[in-house]
């Protein structure tokens, strides 16, 4: 009696096992298929290698050098359904990037991707295809890496646009959660198989938070929803997430070894990040930088909007170009400042 029930038991065991390695290699089948059709959707850009990496961006307009760098868990659809991009490619070249590991972009793991390593691949790609003293800007973590980017080739870009920047070490109890799935083995089991469902599961909540208080737009949420859920993206997310304080702990000092102009741009009601904290006492912090806190915006302040984004850039672009042809945009004023302690309205 004792032998058959063991190995009814054992038998039992086994299929329990086998059906939850099905259930595990259907999940990854799964979000494979659904990687490749939203990687299929995309609209096309093009490639270049540097270093071993291959970099996905995509290119607009004519003019003087503009490059974007989104944020954590994005990707170059975010500059453009915002706007953005076709607003400012009517004055510049528009280079809007896939950051390594998101998109269309590899990222090889013999190397940490610090802001820093991220500031020297970037730079030597824009040199490779031809842009010349760009303008770079950043949205959130991509804030971090215009800094450094700033900071560590200042006399060969034009200038920094910081958006919603986290630039001041503070705890982040949700970053840390977030950095599992970067973990060896067991991350990348759980980014194949059951964080991408979960991922769009909770899509909605996400969005609204990072959007808040303006609504989500439709456009956006379409654009990323399927190319979010890719495992390599999220484990790249993860590990950004997992980067994000140390990185900022360096921030203050990198800050300090630019002379590069500096441009500062947050929501005021951003509910990711205290906008006086960051990017105001950034501000303060940085001598000659110019700041503008856009009242009624939260964390995507450039879907909200993107004139007053633009205006921004149009100002770097002016401190930065000594000749009158470039200089013919508003100048900031002496002070560098654009009105710092008074957010400015959305319309």
């Amino acid at each position: 009696m004792s032998f058959r029930f063991q190995f009814s038991l054992k038998r039992s065991s086994r299929v329990w096992v086998g059906g939850l390695v099905a259930a595990v290699a259907l999940l990854a089948l799964n979000n494979r298929a659904a990687t490749k059709q939203a990687l299929s959707l995309r609209a096309k850009g093009r490639t270049i290698e540097v270093d071993g990496v291959r970099l996905r961006y995509v290119e607009a307009g004519s003019g003087r050098d503009l490059v974007l760098l989104h944020g954590n868990g994005s990707a170059a659809e975010d500059f453009q359904t915002s706007g953005l991009v076709d607003k400012a490619a009517k004055r510049y070249r528009v280079i809007v990037f896939d950051r390594p590991g998101f998109g269309g972009s590899t990222r090889p793991r013999d190397r940490l991707w610090t802001a820093a390593a991220q500031a020297d691949l970037l730079q030597s790609a824009t040199q490779r295809i031809g842009a010349d003293n760009p303008i770079v800007l950043g949205h959130s973590w991509g804030a971090s890496v215009a800094l450094q980017w700033a900071a560590r080739y200042p006399d060969e870009i034009g200038g920094a646009v910081l958006l919603s920047g986290y630039h001041f070490p503070s705890p982040r109890f949700d970053a840390l959660l977030a950095a599992l799935p970067a973990l060896p083995i067991v991350g990348t089991i759980i980014c194949h198989t059951v964080l991408p469902p979960v991922v769009r599961l909770i899509w909605p909540v996400l969005m609204r938070r990072l959007f808040r208080p303006q609504l989500v737009p439709p456009e956006f949420s379409e654009a990323l929803r399927g190319l979010v859920t890719a495992p390599s993206h999220l484990r790249t997310t993860a590990a950004e997430s997992g980067l994000l304080i140390p990185v900022a702990a360096s921030a203050p000092k990198t800050a300090g070894r630019t002379n590069a102009p500096i441009g500062i741009m947050a929501g005021e009601a951003d509910s990711l990040l205290d906008t006086s904290y960051h990017s105001q006492r950034l501000h303060r912090a940085l001598p000659g930088s110019m700041i503008r806190i856009v009242a009624g915006a939260g964390h995507m302040v450039h879907h909200a909007a993107p004139h007053l984004v633009l205006e921004m850039v149009d100002n770097i672009a002016a401190a930065g170009s000594p000749s009158p042809e470039k200089a013919s945009h508003s100048a900031p004023d002496s002070s560098g400042s654009l009105e710092p302690e008074r957010p400015i309205d959305l319309f």
